[in-house]
């Protein structure tokens, strides 16, 4: 349980979501896929991305779902084709817990015409063919850091303009960020204080 004041919250509407290295969350049922897409990306610049990304690799989309209910990223690389759930539908279920994560989807050429049909329900950022080139995945994985941060950033600064003009509240503000930096946030309460307190079905990240 976390306790916070008002005030400790209004501070947490003021930083921004993102850390200085970006998380990247990887889904392929094919394990020999994950590894090489998890080696390319872990041999690129650090600078490319705005510092070494943390990554981490499921081979079951459920789990990975699961994972996204815990843990905040920034960008994930999903594969099409997939037992159970297919890539799109993997994303749409994602999107829901983390609105601003920035999409990317592996494809082969056979699937693009499906694959296009599904962006405007998932909001794709980028298509990566199979087998695909390590200087453009690294230049399509960047490029969709930077507009997610930049529209992260944008919504911030929109949020604190409208707390200003008294259109949204401080403290409102503030949950939202807290949702974003801990998906895991279940539910607000006040103690007798009044101070809200924060539960949270495992400790947050240090």
């Amino acid at each position: 349980m976390i306790s916070m004041s008002l005030g400790e919250l209004h501070e947490v509407a003021e930083i921004e979501v993102s850390p200085v290295a970006p998380r990247l969350l990887l889904v392929d049922d094919e394990q020999n896929i994950l590894s090489s897409l998890r080696r390319s990306i872990q041999t690129m610049p650090p600078a490319l991305f705005g510092g070494r990304p943390q990554v981490e690799v499921f081979d079951d989309p459920l789990k990975a779902l699961a994972r996204a209910g815990e843990q905040a990223f920034d960008l994930v690389i999903s594969d099409y084709r997939m037992p159970g759930i297919d890539g799109v539908e993997f994303l749409s279920r994602l999107i829901k817990l983390q609105p601003s994560i920035a999409r990317l989807i592996l494809s082969g050429y056979a699937d693009m015409q499906a694959v296009v049909a599904a962006v405007n329900r998932t909001q794709i950022c980028r298509f990566i063919s199979k087998p695909w080139d390590d200087q453009a995945l690294g230049s399509a994985i960047g490029q969709a850091l930077e507009n997610r941060r930049l529209q992260v950033e944008n919504k911030r600064l929109a949020d604190l303009l409208r707390v200003q003009q008294g259109e949204l509240s401080a403290s409102r503000v503030a949950l939202q960020r807290m949702e974003q930096l801990y998906p895991g946030l279940t539910q607000v309460k006040r103690d007798a204080d009044g101070a809200i307190e924060l539960d949270w079905e495992d400790d947050p990240p240090a």
